[in-house]
């Protein structure tokens, strides 16, 4: 049943990876697939999901009953692996001709045919591949994910509970039967994780790039237990007040005032084991201070660095670097300030905090807005594009709950007043009004960039209203440096 082209393609070192679980049904393949899924795009590695049970649901409208898994079904078997067939045909498009780095193939793969024809498939066609088995021999594990997800799988969706759990407990039957795990001996020159018992043990085999490694890593910081992270901004600052970004100053009356509800809704809460995290600047830890708990400060959890920004207003960043400006409305993820940071940059700054996060149970998280953006999309699963544009209002605290397949999220405001430090999105092809000719700084004339004859050519767009921008800056290497020259290696961009 395998698809495939009749070329063999030799595997670079930098090849694209396919991710299969392998594992019983109710044993957190989906779960794992999801997360994998979920991390590693929000690192910055393009992966997908690829679900043969939507497949077979696709293929197979109406569910009847575990019949259908039968070792000895013809008809379903034939199906099953039609469905397996269009999975991976559809993981080819997306790593050979769209662009991904990571495809997850997410089902059972329970026999070493079936995963010797994966890897049958992935070597004719140039991509690395990394089992991940989740075994579970705890029934008590087994059952609650039964409840917690299979009850809510489309194919019991006209099923009471008792019918449910009865048919999906014969369906994992049909595959006990046939299941072969992976083998230290047999499986020896196979890249793979085993995870047993929901993280007790791992067992990890022939880990042979970078990719795999990071998956290892975090694979082995995730765990189920039940718990509750609490985000939020600190109080307000004088300079939140002043509508200036960065800086370190200290809390308004109103920041204070917040900080002592903060400690009343902890309270109220009365969540055991509360761990508290802040960053290193002074206004976080000012609120934390007012909770009269310990608390860990957290150099990663500092603002994004706003670097020769730091301390303005956006009106004055519009009037002394217009080009800057325009550069980060352009792709705010990836627009780094001069000597800062961007989002990008902040996204690899936090995955320690990330990594740690996933760690622990209950804990509470006081941090700034781009820090809180950055870890909302984690927990919520945003894209780059989206995360910027993510909303965390001061005085209000997010309670994530992680949850079957995602994270439920409750927003509590603290009936504090504060500003509001949130920028909207600009509409598409927006910029500044008053780049009415260049979108150069004032200083840097026609002429200048002319002089500039070791420069890339730079081509002005001069609309009044549009810009289309790439981020990549230039260079001034050679030659003196003029007063124009210099202020060209700060601020000149490609402008096509």
């Amino acid at each position: 049943w395998l698809i495939s082209d009749p070329i063999s393609y030799l595997c670079m070192t930098n090849c694209p990876t396919l991710i299969v679980t392998v594992g019983l049904p109710a044993r957190g393949k989906t779960y794992i697939a999801k997360k994998l899924t979920r991390y590693l795009n929000w690192i910055g590695v393009p992966t997908k999901e690829f679900n043969v049970g939507e497949y077979r649901r696709e293929c197979l409208k109406i569910y009847k009953s575990f019949e259908f898994f039968r070792p000895d079904n013809e008809e379903g078997l034939k199906i099953r692996r039609q469905c397996a067939t269009s999975a991976l045909n559809d993981v080819r498009e997306y790593l050979s001709v769209e662009g991904g780095q990571v495809a997850v193939f997410d089902a059972t793969n329970t026999t070493r045919e079936r995963r010797g024809t994966i890897m049958k498939f992935a070597e004719q066609n140039g991509f690395r591949v990394f089992f991940v088995e989740s075994v579970c021999e705890d029934p008590d594990v087994v059952a609650q994910n039964i409840v917690q997800v299979k009850l809510g799988n489309p194919d019991y969706i006209d099923c009471n509970s008792e019918e449910a759990i009865e048919d999906f407990m014969k369906r994992i039957k049909c595959y006990e039967s046939s299941y072969q795990p992976l083998d230290e001996v047999l499986d020896r020159d196979l890249s793979y994780i085993k995870i047993m018992d929901v993280g007790r043990r791992y067992l990890v085999n022939r880990v042979v790039d970078h990719i795999q490694s990071r998956i290892v890593y975090y694979l082995m910081n995730i765990h189920i237990t039940p718990r509750s992270i609490y985000l939020c901004r600190h109080g307000e600052s004088d300079l939140n007040i002043k509508g200036r970004i960065g800086g370190d100053s200290a809390l308004s009356a109103r920041g204070k005032e917040f900080a002592k509800k903060l400690r009343k809704f902890i309270e109220e809460q009365n969540i055991p084991d509360l761990k508290v995290w802040t960053s290193q600047m002074k206004r976080t830890i000012q609120t934390a201070e007012c909770l009269g708990v310990p608390y860990e400060q957290w150099k990663a959890l500092n603002e994004i660095d706003a670097g020769v920004c730091e301390e303005m207003m956006y009106e004055e960043i519009q009037e002394h670097y217009p080009l800057e400006f325009a550069l980060r409305d352009q792709d705010k993820y990836r627009y780094r300030y001069p000597k800062g940071e961007s989002y990008e940059d902040l996204v690899q700054r936090l995955e320690p905090v990330i990594m740690e996060l996933e760690r622990q149970e209950n804990i509470l998280v006081v941090c700034h807005q781009a820090v809180m953006r950055c870890l909302l999309a984690y927990f919520l699963d945003k894209s780059a594009n989206e995360l910027p544009y993510l909303k965390c209002p001061l005085h209000t605290v997010l309670k994530l709950t992680p949850v079957a397949y995602g994270c439920k999220v409750e927003s509590v405001y603290l009936s504090v007043d504060a500003v509001n430090t949130h920028r909207d999105r600009p509409e598409v092809g927006m910029t500044s009004p008053n780049f009415t000719h260049s979108l150069l700084p004032p200083s840097l004339t026609s002429s200048a960039v002319c002089s500039a004859s070791h420069l890339p050519l730079v081509s002005l767009v001069s609309t009044s209203h549009t810009a289309c921008l790439t981020t990549k800056r230039l260079k001034c290497n050679t030659g003196p440096k003029s007063n124009n020259a210099a202020a060209m290696e700060m601020f000149t961009d490609t402008i096509v």
